[in-house]
């Protein structure tokens, strides 16, 4: 029996070690920290959002082919993944319909990663833990792996599964990009994506804590993003579904991908036509009470104020360029962001190796035989609810599968 080697043991790398394993592979699974798994442990509130309840590949973004992203995601269908983690691992999940997502049905992310490792040790996967990987190397046909000790390892085939370079505080620190880029693979530029956006405000800063439902729009000369979503006011800007699914464009303009970025919000359900109604005179009703009835009281404050509307205004004397105004403010307000929160509270990494790179079906290198890469260092990520582990779970499965093939 010959020996598979897997770097990382998160989401990614655990899938890939135990694939690799009940394949019939000589399987160790390297991790530099000494329990492995941080980001599962994290995601979600602590919860673990495991897999989306529906799959929408569009929703994926990637600066590779989109064709082979969707021959990368459909290896492994949605259902074949909540079978193997409530039949496989016994772990039951619980859908959350109004969300679309799927968590254990305990609610503890714990149980998701002890139960990948716990499961991988059964198939025969050995751990060798707080150890971090410096150095891969191809030699006569096979592969060298170098540790921080010194150590050399052999073995026919690697799987890289080192993540990128969100949250490096769980391990992260793109030390698994550096090799692959010294091997020669083309990375698309990496960025912070799915991350909380910054203002500096002074009205917006005030509304820390609000939180609502809106319809964010993020446009850049490369791209566009829409997403209809939580919303919250942060000490320091915005978060909350809606913010972070739009992020990577705004963060791309400002690392310089783009001119500029313009992010506009509908601050409610209510369409033009709507709010034209809804601040038609109306007795003694004035502006402010037209707003509250629709959002928070702050926030309704704080847009009239940008529109430079009197709160106490009758509806009745309310002029008519001053609800033009106000009503463009309402339904595609310009949401004044100068920064964002970067790596530190990214959820995902954008950018990294080109999908042209990898054979979709096997995931292994087309520069170099016997290496295979899966997670977050290839260039693809999804929305958050579950899609980025839905990557991690295919692409790990597929890596694990392909790579015992090359050395049973």
């Amino acid at each position: 029996m010959r020996r598979v080697i897997v770097i990382g043991a998160g989401a990614a790398g655990s899938m890939a070690a135990i694939f690799a394993a009940s394949e019939g592979a000589d399987t160790l699974l390297i991790e530099g920290t000494r329990d492995g798994g941080r980001k599962i442990l994290i995601s979600g509130g602590g919860r673990c959002n495991v897999l989306p309840l529906r799959v929408d590949e569009s929703r994926f973004v990637t600066d590779s082919s989109p064709n082979l992203l969707k021959k990368i995601v459909r290896a492994w269908p949605l259902a074949e993944q909540r079978a193997f983690f409530e039949d496989t691992l016994g772990i039951p999940l619980e859908e959350e319909t109004e969300s679309v997502k799927l968590f254990p049905a305990s609610h503890k992310a714990r149980d998701v990663r002890d139960g990948l490792l716990d499961y991988a040790r059964k198939v025969g996967v050995r751990l060798r833990m707080e150890s971090r990987v410096v150095d891969i190397a191809p030699v006569n046909g096979a592969w060298e792996v170098t540790v921080d000790d010194g150590t050399v390892l052999k073995a026919e085939a690697v799987i890289v599964a080192t993540g990128g370079l969100s949250v490096p505080n769980t391990g992260s620190d793109g030390a698994g990009l550096n090799m692959l880029k010294a091997l020669g693979h083309t990375m698309h530029p990496t960025y912070a994506a799915l991350t909380p956006l910054t203002t500096t405000d002074a009205a917006f800063n005030g509304l820390s804590g609000i939180s609502l439902t809106v319809s964010l729009t993020a446009k850049s000369a490369l791209q566009q993003a829409t997403w209809r979503g939580g919303f919250l006011f942060t000490h320091h800007g915005y978060s909350g579904p809606s913010v972070l699914n739009v992020s990577h464009v705004a963060v791309r303009a400002r690392a310089g991908h783009a001119p500029s970025a313009k992010v506009h919000v509908q601050w409610t359900a209510l369409g033009e036509r709507e709010w034209e109604e809804a601040l038609k005179p109306h007795g003694a009703r004035t502006v402010t009470g037209a707003l509250r009835a629709e959002m928070p009281d702050r926030l309704a404050s704080a847009l009239l104020a940008k529109a430079k509307v009197e709160p106490t205004r009758p509806l009745t004397e309310l002029r008519r360029d001053e609800r033009l105004r106000l009503i463009d403010i309402l339904v595609r307000g310009d949401l004044p962001w100068h920064g964002d929160e970067g790596y530190k509270k990214a959820e995902v990494m954008g950018g990294g190796v080109a999908l042209s790179e990898i054979d979709p079906r096997t995931m292994e290198s087309r520069r170099h035989k016997g290496l295979f890469l899966c997670g977050e260092v290839l260039d693809a990520f999804g929305p958050i609810g579950g899609y980025n582990f839905l990557w991690a779970w295919a692409t790990g499965r597929s890596a694990g599968v392909s790579a015992a093939a090359m050395a049973v």
